[in-house]
């Protein structure tokens, strides 16, 4: 199996909280990666930069996307816990939790407007695909200008 994106994470990244605890970050990526039966391998693949493992980054991402809709909060640094909102969620049973399902919160309205708006300009040579992380889309973006670059050299 290929590492999920994040979007396909958030549904199960809510179900691991659903027992109301505190639980860190590294426990949700551990019981994620047993749960998606990641291999050693896809476990420790990093992004291009190095610098951080891809699954940990979108587990990290669909974490922060859910927090902003208001389904989990942060009770402590490296911590998360479902809120009652969350826990509302859940009940209805959805068969996936993704960015446009979030859209029915303004709160996740206001983080996505705000994110668009704080971009200065947008270029139409990169293509934002649901799939990636934003870290992952500006490491594709950078070796596209860098590649460009040693071409014209």
């Amino acid at each position: 199996m290929s590492i999920p994106d994040y979007q396909t994470l958030m549904l199960p990244l809510l179900r691991f909280a659903a027992d109301g605890n505190d639980h860190t970050t590294r426990e949700a990526v551990d019981a994620l990666a047993s749960e998606f039966q990641l291999t050693p391998v896809e476990r420790v693949a990093l992004l291009a930069s190095g610098q951080q493992a891809i699954f940990n980054n979108r587990v990290g991402w669909a974490n922060s996307y859910l927090k902003k809709a208001g389904l989990l909060e942060s009770p402590r640094r490296g911590a998360l816990r479902i809120t009652a909102r969350g826990k509302q969620i859940l009940g209805d049973n959805p068969a996936r939790i993704d960015a446009k399902f979030l859209e029915q919160f303004p709160e996740f309205i206001d983080f996505r407007d705000a994110a668009r708006n704080n971009r200065k300009e947008e270029t139409s040579s990169v293509a934002v695909a649901m799939e990636q992380t934003p870290e992952e889309v500006l490491e594709l973006a950078h070796q596209s200008i860098r590649l460009g670059l040693a071409q014209d050299l």
